[in-house]
């Protein structure tokens, strides 16, 4: 039989192809006039049969279909052209054994079955001409319409395999019975035998009968469509040998199975999953290798890793005074006792001696406990933490780069460097709370050194290791101690196995060091470190240095000056202030002095903080450039009115404060303070005040507070409106105690360090000395100011049993009152001042620790007494017990330098000084004895032969043998 299609013949061998060429079925599309067909129902009858298998042309239609397309040849039905889609009943569900979906924006469904990817197939065997078993035009086994053993209206059995779209029921048009038009699909139509022997269509939308019997062709009975390929697979077609699905051919697509749906779609495939992670852990691995070989080992370390604290000495160098900085003493690690080791192994990094410097079991052990909750702990090594410690660019980050730098670090720092080393820097590094390091630490816990620990104490320190902030005895410290025993116990059983039933929590030593700048401390500390400032030395240095500070400070002296102010000012309010300092003439060392009672309540320091007028306290300046200029002792000058003018020029009239003669000489203008004839003599040296200001500065005061108060004062300053400290002053007298030569003073004898176990001197003693007068000026000016205490304004409250000089001083309104004195040995300075605190109203409100409070101004008000009185008292008491345990010196004899220099008529041809009242001993009673200086006593006193050899700060001056010569002009001065 020939084959033949819609538009003509076909030829019964020639390909199996749809319009076009295309080798898979595609949409059918209705011709203009061709009526749809409905599910299950019959089109048109067709017209009568045209030879070679054409039936009539639809009415209306031409050889093209054009109204609409099918969508797929899967189970598809027809809708009228007339009809809306949404008017075709929906089909009913399909049975449960079989996946039916409703098709995307339609309302016929179609089968989503593997077998049913294209259309229906009809099970083998089934009776030719209508079902068996079933109603008439049933499906076998269903009811009418439906499928074999489906509902009614259902789509085919899953063995029918095409259905005809469209076709009427019965035969072909003009053919014989039970012949069946042939089934239209993509343009042609197909005609052939069943090769499994059974019917193999069942025509869409005819009646229930219309199917095709065995050997049958299937023909379209309506308007020409798409044709479905033939009922079996067929050689090169799907599921045929070499076609798609079949042997040796590519995979049918529409065999594969549907596509997941839902969130399900967006899980990746496990194959692309396992690939992902192995690249990724390949690219982990890598970049962590480029890490560490990129990560080099520090090799600077932290200052504060190393920093040792600075100790301040007393003048012996073995008394402390306070350390500076942090509490941190280096100590080999062959000195740690091997129990004080095991202790911090034993609860901080068990494995220490065996691990790679961190360790992973550690780090889980850590994560685990931390997300359980049983205890916040960490994860670092000994190692770890001393890398982070130590090191330099570790510590200083917060994040985990330097987390993960640290381990690296740690790893090679395990590799490079010996566990002793790495433990040595890890217990000299860390902070156990009191101290930094383990001998700083052993100190400040039980007041010895590391090596004298017995193991309970060295459990101890471990246990503060986690928390160096705990008290000494606080319970979580208790708890931790026990820990570190246990754990002792289980890291080396045979030796500390049996530690946990003897141990006991031992008592540490309190803590002193809470307000260890309170007292006298902090005021001492305090000048030492503005002291290394000016030689290079800045405090942080110092309390990072480990220096060793040994200073001038001697403690019987500092707490005798404390004594002696205490005792004279107890009964006075805390308006009076008192400052006190008193300086070795001999070597500028500032031995003693007094600023305050408490530095943490008070810092304000009065010896070197408070600049007050000199008063008649700098008259002595004056002498030194009187006598320096080649004037005698024996001049006489005014005593009730200023020379050659009254006033001097530029200058306010100066006065005394009593009575006294029109001439006077020099020894009684001193001893008295006449303030007309100090003026005047300041006026008749050469250079004038500019001489005087010389000297003064040599001797140490301040030369921009001397000039400005020249500017200021003009010949006021020669009786002492500059404004000096009590240290100045102290220092300053020193050129008449120590033959005319001053050395400034200052607070540090000896800066040392120890390196490689052995001390070195950083800074030694500044001391360089200064000539400022001559020594035979010097030993004159000593007579005057011996004067002042034997039979002058002192000579009621300084007489101390030795031979001693010195001079009050008090300025107007008695504001501020001094006396400055000396021996040979010990030169002191004691100024007082008064302060009021005033509100703004001019209420008095008494001060607070000796500061006025919050709101209120200090005012300077009267003390009430002069110089001659507490002050000098105050230096009585403070000289007499500084002098208690040293010999007895006395000042070289006068020198009886210069030539008279009459600035005032003189009165008789050989004046004698007129000094009241009765001189105090010079010497100590008994006496037979002979004293350098003393009436009647030879005095061999070594001269300079020029050698150089005369050591400046022991041997004095002796007289002047020969004519003085020339006197330094200012010009001249050295400076």
């Amino acid at each position: 039989m020939s084959n033949s299609s819609s538009f003509g013949p076909e030829s019964a061998g020639g390909p199996r192809e749809g319009s076009g060429g295309a080798p898979r079925p595609g949409r059918r599309r209705r011709s203009p006039g061709e009526p749809p067909a409905s599910w299950g129902e019959p089109t048109a009858p067709p017209g009568p049969a045209q030879p070679g298998g054409h039936g009539p042309p639809p009415p209306g239609g031409g050889p093209r279909r054009g109204e609409a397309a099918f969508e797929d040849t899967a189970a598809m039905g027809a809708v009228p052209p007339n009809r809306h889609l949404s008017a075709v009943p929906p089909p009913q569900s399909p049975p449960p054994s079989r996946g039916y979906e409703r098709e995307r924006g339609g309302n016929v469904p179609f089968p989503t079955g593997p077998a049913d990817r294209t259309q229906a197939v009809r099970p083998p065997n089934f009776p030719p001409g209508g079902p068996s078993g079933g109603p008439p035009g049933g499906q076998p086994g269903g009811p009418p319409g439906g499928q074999p053993g489906g509902p009614p209206g259902g789509q085919p059995g899953p063995a029918d395999r095409t259905q005809a779209i469209g076709a009427p029921p019965g035969a072909r048009p003009g053919g014989p019975p039970g012949d069946r038009a042939p089934m239209h699909t993509g343009g042609y139509s197909v005609r052939g035998d069943n090769p499994a022997g059974g019917p193999r269509t069942q025509s869409i939308g005819g009646p229930p009968t219309a199917m095709r019997s065995e050997g049958a062709e299937t023909q379209i009975g309506g308007p020409p469509g798409r044709r479905r390929r033939a009922a079996g697979p067929q050689p090169g077609g799907p599921g045929g040998p070499g076609g798609p699905g079949g042997p040796g051919g590519p995979t049918d697509l529409d065999d594969e199975k549907p596509r997941r749906r839902g969130w399900k779609r967006f899980l990746p495939n496990w194959k692309v999953v396992v690939i992902g992670i192995t690249v990724l852990i390949a690219g982990l691995f890598g970049m962590i290798a480029v890490a560490y070989a990129n990560t080099p080992v520090p090799t600077v370390e932290q200052a504060e890793a190393l920093s040792q604290g600075s100790v301040l000495y007393y003048n012996d160098g073995k008394t402390k005074i306070v350390q500076l900085g942090t509490k941190r003493t280096i100590i080999d690690i062959k000195k740690v006792p091997e129990f004080v080791q095991d202790a911090a192994i034993a609860i901080e990094n068990r494995s220490f001696r065996e691990d790679a410097g961190i360790s992973i079991s550690a780090m889980a052990r850590s994560v685990w406990m931390t997300a359980t909750g049983q205890q916040l702990q960490g994860a670092s090594t000994i190692t770890q933490q001393m890398a982070r410690g130590y090191y330099d660019g570790l510590s200083q980050e917060v994040s985990i780069k330097r987390k993960i730098k640290e381990i690296f670090v740690a790893i090679k720092i395990n590799k490079e460097m010996d566990k002793d080393q790495i433990l040595s820097n890890y217990l000299n590094t860390i902070n156990f709370g009191r101290a930094y390091g383990i001998e700083a630490a052993s100190q400040a816990y039980f007041g010895k050194s590391v090596t004298k620990l017995n193991v309970i104490e060295g459990a101890y320190l471990a246990a503060r290791i986690q928390t160096p902030s705990w008290e000494a005895d606080a319970p979580a410290l208790k708890a931790r101690f026990t820990d570190v025993v246990n754990a002792m116990a289980t890291y080396k059983p045979d030796k500390y196995g049996t530690l946990p039933t003897t141990a006991k929590f031992p008592e540490a030593r309190p803590d002193n060091n809470v307000n260890e700048l309170g007292g006298l401390k902090g005021y001492m500390r305090t000048q030492v470190l503005e002291e290394l400032k000016t030689r290079g030395m800045t405090p942080d240095m110092v309390r990072s240095g480990g220096y060793k500070i040994v200073t001038t400070f001697d403690r019987r002296l500092m707490l005798a000056a404390k004594k002696a102010v205490k005792n004279v000012t107890s009964g006075m309010s805390k308006e009076f202030h008192t400052g006190l300092a008193a300086v070795n003439p001999k070597n500028g060392r500032i031995v003693a002095f007094y600023g305050g009672d408490d530095f943490v309540t008070d810092p304000w320091n009065e010896p070197w903080d408070s600049k007050k007028q000199a008063a008649s306290a700098f008259k002595p300046y004056v002498l030194a450039a009187w006598l320096e200029a080649g004037y005698s002792l024996n001049s006489f000058v005014p005593g009730n009115k200023t020379m050659p003018t009254d006033p001097l020029e530029h200058t306010t009239r100066i006065t005394n404060s009593h009575k006294e003669k029109d001439s006077i000489d020099v020894i009684r203008a001193t001893a008295a303070s006449i303030n007309t004839a100090y003026a005047s003599m300041a006026y008749a040296v050469p250079g004038q005040l500019d001489t005087v200001k010389a000297i003064a500065v040599d001797a140490g005061l301040d030369e921009k507070r001397m000039s400005d108060d020249v500017a200021e004062h003009n010949y006021l300053f020669s009786i002492g409106t500059a404004p000096v400290t009590a240290v100045e002053q102290a220092a300053g007298y020193s050129i008449f105690a120590n033959a005319g030569k001053h050395v400034d003073a200052h607070t540090v004898v000896e800066v040392s360090q120890l390196k490689d176990g052995k001390r070195t001197v950083v800074l030694g003693e500044r001391k360089p000395v200064k000539q400022v007068i001559s020594p035979e000026a010097a030993a004159d000016s000593v007579v005057a100011l011996k004067a002042v205490i034997t039979g002058g304004t002192a000579s009621g409250n300084g007489n101390i049993g030795r031979p001693a000089g010195g001079k009050t001083g008090t300025n107007t309104g008695e504001e501020d009152a001094w006396f400055v004195g000396f021996t040979p040995q010990l030169s002191t300075a004691v100024g007082m001042y008064r302060e009021q605190c005033k509100t703004k109203r001019g209420k008095i409100v008494q001060p607070k620790h000796s500061n006025c409070p919050k709101g209120t101004s200090a005012v300077e008000v009267g003390l009430g007494f002069q110089g001659a009185d507490a002050p000098t008292r105050i230096w009585r008491d403070f000289m007499i017990e500084a002098h208690r345990s040293w010999e007895v010196q006395d000042f070289p004899p006068r020198a009886s330098t210069g030539a008279p220099e009459n600035i005032a008529p003189s009165p008789s041809p050989t004046p004698t000084p007129d000094v009241e009242g009765e001189f105090p001993p010079d010497f100590p009673e008994g006496g037979d004895e002979c004293f350098p200086g003393g009436e009647g006593c030879d005095v061999d006193v070594p001269l300079d032969d020029g050698s150089g050899n005369v050591d400046p700060f022991t041997s004095p001056a002796g007289p002047a043998q020969a004519p003085l010569p020339p006197r330094p002009t200012p010009a001249s001065r050295e400076p």
